[in-house]
């Protein structure tokens, strides 16, 4: 790996983590940059493994200081000992988000962008709901139970969408900017 990749890399690592970190912040419900930091990281990192790896740790870490320290004190009732997991219906839309940046985002401009966080807001709706459908007993395993749970999702899919598209704008828009004042983030895609 050369200097001119490793800058690279640890730009697009800094720039997911600085992310997955803004879900901290207090922030309306579901606008956070979850589908963003997988659609990014599938668009600019050449190794497979570093598109999911670098946004599924980044996740990963921001689940485990909200679900054990914000969530854990505001609803101490729902949240019983350390939690080392966040969702994994959560997770698996973030990879198949992942996929997503990795095929639709080849070449990187703004109607891509759009469409590809259009998408995944779409795809983490359905996988998550779906999810909620198949664990949570309030729902019965039947076709009306499938539609109640994706009625639930539906106040929450505006933010998602509102969500996806701010921090889309925001990671490929700095990044694209960053890469033309420095020559050394010119690389056509991240190892």
């Amino acid at each position: 790996m050369t200097k001119q990749t490793k800058f690279r890399t640890i730009v697009l690592l800094l720039m997911i983590l600085m992310a997955a970190l803004s879900r901290l912040l207090p922030h309306p419900d579901n606008v956070t940059p979850v589908g963003a930091m997988a659609l990014f990281g599938g668009a600019y990192f050449s190794r497979k493994y570093l598109a999911f790896l670098v946004p599924l740790v980044a996740m990963w870490l921001s689940d485990l200081v909200l679900n054990n320290v914000i969530y854990a004190r505001l609803y101490p009732d729902y949240y019983d000992g350390f939690t080392w997991m966040g969702n994994l219906w959560v997770y698996a839309s973030f990879i198949l988000i992942g996929l997503i940046g990795m095929r639709f985002l080849q070449k990187v401009n703004i109607t891509r962008v759009v469409g590809a966080s259009l998408g995944a807001s779409v795809l983490f709706f359905l996988v998550t709901n779906f999810g909620a459908w198949m664990v949570d007993p309030m729902y019965p395993k039947t076709t009306t139970g499938l539609l109640a749970a994706f009625g639930a999702g539906i106040p929450f899919f505006r933010n998602t969408m509102l969500g996806d598209l701010v921090y889309c704008g925001v990671l490929f828009a700095g990044f694209e900017w960053a890469k033309s004042q420095w020559r050394v983030l010119q690389l056509q895609r991240a190892i």
